[in-house]
């Protein structure tokens, strides 16, 4: 009863025979599983990742998996099929992959994003030029090196994430990238001419010229048409903030939003909504204050662990996995303000990762490696 006593009053209008604390069991269980099943992923991951070659490989297969649904999405835009290849939905202009919502989309294609630059950072730190007139070469030298390969990757995921036409998708990456490498410079101390290169590179290759030709000033418009009283989502964020009052401390239940916010939705809004396009703002109302505390602490302790990384470890593996972890905290923060990318499992096991990341990059020791002398 003190728990939460909006429930059990709920419970008892139902005349049930058992009382819970989530007013929908059967979706609190369904995210227990999700829960426990993302944290076996994270105990795994800080398990195997024990050696570099490992992070590298973790970062590569990410990358992977992105450029994958980069070029499935952009294929599927450019080639005007009329149903997609997986679920058989409608292609419209703009680009989905095997994603159901353009925003996860998105989001997924900017943690992909974000494990690139991490992975390219780490070979640009083991490289030291004397002076800023070494600038063209060492660009040329970043763009036809064996980078170049993860570079083409990189320029593949943004000109998807472009054709998202997703605004706080892009905004997301874009303004993650931008602090993460001011931070980056800020921070990494003996930083290489590449680190510098590699951030211009993305504002003025990606933002200017690929974007460009790929549908930019369609997510800019999007952006310069976006209103109050075209969106719904603010009276949504209101209308479901009445739910804290009622469910302060523990919740309604994990997964519980869909069942709860018909209750409190006004006549005004017409639309279903399963999600309140506010990840904070759901977590709040389905896990409670005491939820959200726990949220809040362990992102705020990663995003220290990853900046903390960039400045004091020596070796460029970790520093490179500290900046796309940062990165990757940034952007999913900053998306999750407008949306519910966090919903999507694929996002959350990724974000899982770049935590795990941000915990290895401050704790794990490299072995030596024996030479031939040694032995």
């Amino acid at each position: 009863m003190l728990i939460s006593p909006e429930s059990l009053y709920l419970y008892k209008q139902a005349n049930a025979s058992s009382y819970y604390v989530s007013i929908d069991t059967g979706q609190s269980t369904i995210n227990f599983i999700k829960l426990l099943s993302m944290f076996c992923l994270l105990v795994t991951t800080l398990q195997l990742l024990k050696s570099e070659i490992r992070i590298k490989l973790l970062l590569t297969v990410m990358v992977a998996s992105g450029t994958f649904q980069a070029i499935y999405g952009i294929l599927e835009v450019l080639l005007n099929t009329k149903t997609s290849l997986v679920f058989g939905f409608e292609v419209t202009s703009s680009a989905t992959g095997s994603f159901v919502y353009r925003n996860h989309y998105a989001n997924f294609l900017m943690l992909c994003l974000c494990a690139g630059l991490g992975l390219i950072v780490t070979s640009l730190e083991k490289e030291r030029t004397a002076s800023p007139k070494d600038f063209l070469r060492v660009f040329a030298s970043n763009m036809l090196s064996s980078k170049a390969i993860i570079r083409i990757c990189l320029a593949i995921m943004v000109i998807a994430l472009v054709m998202s036409r997703s605004r706080m998708g892009n905004t997301a990456f874009f303004v993650s990238m931008a602090i993460t490498g001011v931070l980056a410079l800020l921070l990494i101390k003996n930083r290489s001419q590449g680190l510098i290169v590699l951030i211009v590179s993305i504002f003025i290759i990606d933002l200017l010229i690929v974007s460009t030709y790929f549908g930019l000033d369609r997510v800019q418009q999007r952006l310069a048409q976006t209103s109050f009283e075209q969106e719904s989502r603010d009276e949504v964020v209101r209308e479901a903030s009445q739910i804290i009052q009622d469910f302060p401390f523990f919740g309604s239940g994990g997964g519980s939003f869909y069942s709860i916010f018909p209750s409190y939705q006004e006549s005004k809004i017409h639309a279903f909504y399963d999600h309140a396009h506010n990840d904070y703002l759901q977590f709040i109302i389905e896990y409670g204050i005491m939820g959200a505390i726990i949220l809040a602490t362990i992102c705020g302790f990663t995003l220290y662990k990853s900046l903390r990384a960039m400045k004091v470890r020596k070796n460029s593996i970790f520093r490179g996995v500290g900046f796309a972890s940062s990165m990757a905290m940034i952007g999913m923060g900053i998306h999750m303000m407008v949306d519910f990318p966090m919903q999507a499992f694929a996002n959350s096991c990724y974000f899982i990762i770049f935590i795990a990341l941000a915990m290895i990059s401050n704790s794990l020791r490299l072995r030596k490696r024996k030479s031939i002398t040694d032995t």
